[in-house]
C-alpha cells in the first residue's frame, strides 16, 4: 500500500545584506499593505519587516516578522559586525513578551508576515530595487505537527483578543462572522 504525502510549497525571503542600501521601501509598502483599508495610510510600526541600521559603518539589516514565541529566549548571545556589537535580538524575526518589535500598535497582536498574501510575490521584494530581497520556495511534507502548530497560533491570537477585548466580545464577533460566511 502507498501512502501518499501532501506536500506544500514554502516561500521564505532571502536577505543579501550586501546589497541592502537602507532605502526602506520594504518598510513602507508593508504598512501600507496591511494598513486598514489597504494603502490608505503608512504607519511603519505596522510593517512585517524592520531594517536594522548601522549608520556610522553603513550597515542596514533587513529583518521579517517570524513567528510569536510565548517565553523570552534564554540566549542572549552578542555579535560584532564591522566593529559595532549587536544582541541577539537585534536580528530575531520572533515577536516576544521582551519586546515591542513586531506586534501591532493598536492592539499588541502579535505580527506575522504573510508574504502579502494573495499578491503574486511579498511587495517588500517586488519593491527592493536593489535585489537584497528574494524570493525562495521549496516543497515540504505537511504533517499532523503543522496542523498543531496551526491550532496553537489561532489559540494565541483569540487569547491575545480575549485579554484585550473580552471573551463576550469575541464570542459576538465569531457569531456575526459565522453567520455571514
Amino acid at each position: 500500500m502507498k501512502i501518499n504525502k501532501r506536500t506544500k510549497t514554502i516561500k521564505t525571503i532571502k536577505i543579501d545584506i550586501d546589497k541592502c542600501n537602507g532605502c526602506r521601501a520594504c518598510e513602507v509598502i508593508c504598512s501600507s499593505f496591511h494598513a486598514a483599508p489597504k494603502y490608505s495610510s503608512n504607519n511603519p510600526a505596522r510593517s512585517r519587516i524592520r531594517v536594522i541600521r548601522e549608520p556610522i559603518r553603513d550597515v542596514y539589516v533587513p529583518v521579517y516578522a517570524g513567528d510569536y514565541v510565548v517565553a523570552e529566549c534564554a540566549g542572549r548571545d552578542k555579535y560584532t559586525i564591522d566593529g559595532k556589537e549587536y544582541d541577539e535580538c537585534s536580528f530575531c524575526r520572533a515577536s516576544c513578551p521582551s519586546r515591542d518589535l513586531f506586534k501591532e500598535p493598536d492592539s499588541g497582536l502579535p505580527l506575522k508576515c504573510d508574504m502579502c498574501e494573495g499578491e503574486d510575490e511579498p511587495l517588500c521584494v517586488k519593491w527592493c530595487m536593489v535585489d537584497a530581497l528574494t524570493v525562495e520556495e521549496r516543497q515540504e511534507a505537511v504533517g499532523e505537527a503543522e496542523e498543531v502548530r496551526d491550532e496553537i497560533e489561532i489559540g494565541i491570537g483569540l487569547e491575545s483578543l480575549v485579554n484585550r477585548f473580552g471573551i463576550d466580545k469575541v464570542v459576538d464577533l465569531v457569531a456575526q462572522l459565522s453567520k455571514t460566511k
